[in-house]
């Protein structure tokens, strides 16, 4: 692949904290388009329980949010208080945190709270026809199948329940296993007014989505994430889709839930490694955007690998955050979207270089967040600090730092190659660049630091 570039990059240059809408601007002397979002008096979104229907708005220095954007399901205070200065959100409390991710007729709420599974009503509203069929794998349906059931079927005698269990594992998010949710579909005879409710992780909320993507040209469906990395990350936003086995996620849908519903307790079957998985997703939200919240993690992640439910109430719902404002402003990732994938070039070709499932998708990412990371520093575009506040924060999650031995310089510019960042034969990548919280989305870099990289962290 040649890697000279022949088009003008497009970046996205992320300041802290919460974004506004974006402006075009072409810099002088330069013939580089840029995409800035940002905004200087870092005002915070945050979402508050749900205890009225009112919404009010608190404008602070130069926010920009109007109340168009919000929802009257959720009353939504825009300040410019610091995230720091707030106490983790509570998890006794019964009644949800709600996020909503504006995309105008096909916005949708996320439902964040413990027990959540227990209020049939949060499910039962997002359910419109009668038929319903949950996916889910044959290690979260002992665990949580009857629950989710109960709670879409109780006071409700008219919605019929089906459900099929999927293999559990990476290594079975393909075709094949997918065909399994059609066949289940089909035979049930399910109409274009069914549900299908994703129950497990991201592997199960990917296949889930696809496949209601697809069935009957598009049926609606709903995300119940029962995995941190999926609580944070793949349940939000549409992303559906299935892996190939050249490449990770080349076959899948932009495509939207109805609702997606987060219990906390479903977090204490989850394996400690798993747990840790989840934890790369929510550091990526610190370095690219939200440098706060990065420090917050520094000094939260031991209570976050101890399963402190406020700890990783607030991890999860300051992502969800994140995550709902980049979506609203970029659904299809044209751009701005494209810098959650920070980590998720190198990180994808471990995966598919090194066997789908042997590494988890955090680990994975982990790795290739210090590959990125490391390119970054060689390029000139951060200091040394940050590079060893990642290592440090990523060893501490108990994460790896490194590739898999294993990987090769050429197999890792193989599979990139055919990554989905890739455009015009130019690969694209997502780097740091500036103080913590910033980042970039070029194909415009020293084709010498990547090689550089590439050859400090493989041995061939």
């Amino acid at each position: 692949m040649s890697m000279a570039s022949t088009a003008n990059p497009l970046y996205a240059s992320l300041f802290s904290k919460t974004t506004v809408k974006p402006s075009l601007s072409k810099p002088s002397n330069s013939s580089e388009l840029f995409l800035r979002v940002q905004n200087p008096n870092a005002v915070s979104l945050r979402s508050s329980f749900l205890c009225s229907s009112s919404v009010e708005l608190i404008k602070g220095g130069n926010s920009v949010f109007s109340s168009s954007r919000v929802r009257s399901r959720s009353m939504i205070c825009a300040s410019s208080a610091q995230v720091m200065d707030q106490s983790p959100i509570k998890t006794e409390c019964k009644i949800p945190t709600i996020v909503e991710v504006d995309l105008g007729n096909r916005s949708y709420p996320i439902y964040i709270g413990s027990g959540l599974l227990d209020q049939p009503e949060l499910l039962q509203r997002h359910v419109h026809g009668k038929r319903v069929l949950v996916v889910t794998n044959n290690t979260v349906a002992p665990l949580y199948l009857d629950k989710v059931v109960d709670a879409l079927t109780r006071g409700n005698p008219n919605v019929s329940v089906e459900s099929v269990i999927l293999p559990d594992g990476e290594k079975y998010k393909d075709m094949e296993t997918l065909m399994k949710a059609f066949d289940k579909a089909i035979e049930s005879r399910l109409d274009r007014r069914c549900t299908f409710v994703a129950l497990g992780g991201g592997v199960i909320g990917d296949m889930c989505g696809y496949a209601a993507a697809a069935y009957l040209r598009g049926v609606n469906f709903i995300q119940i994430p029962t995995t941190v990395m999926a609580q944070v990350d793949s349940s939000v936003g549409g992303k559906t889709g299935i892996n190939h086995r050249l490449g990770k996620n080349l076959i899948g849908a932009f495509y939207q839930p109805q609702c997606v519903l987060i219990d906390t307790n479903t977090l204490n079957t989850l394996p400690d490694r798993e747990l840790a998985s989840g934890l790369a997703e929510v550091i990526k939200y610190g370095l690219i955007r939200d440098a706060e919240f990065f420090e917050w993690q520094e000094k939260n992640m031991k209570a976050l690998l101890a399963r402190d439910p406020n700890a990783l109430a607030y991890a999860i719902k300051r992502s969800c955050e994140n995550k709902a404002e980049v979506v609203s402003l970029d659904e299809k990732e044209s751009g701005l979207r494209a810098t959650l994938n920070l980590g998720h070039t190198f990180g994808h070709a471990i995966e598919t270089g090194f066997g789908y499932g042997q590494w988890l998708h955090g680990e994975a990412v982990a790795a290739g967040t210090v590959m990125a990371v490391d390119m970054s520093y060689r390029l000139g575009w951060i200091d040394d600090s940050i590079v060893k506040r990642v290592h440090n924060i990523l060893q501490e999650a108990k994460l790896p730092t490194v590739p898999p031995e294993t990987m090769t310089v050429e197999m890792f510019k193989s599979i990139m190659a055919v990554d989905k960042k890739v455009a015009d034969g130019l690969l694209r990548l997502i780097l740091l660049k500036g103080p913590l919280g910033n980042c970039v989305f070029t194909g415009d870099y020293d084709r010498k630091a990547l090689d550089e990289t590439l050859h400090a962290f493989c041995k061939s």
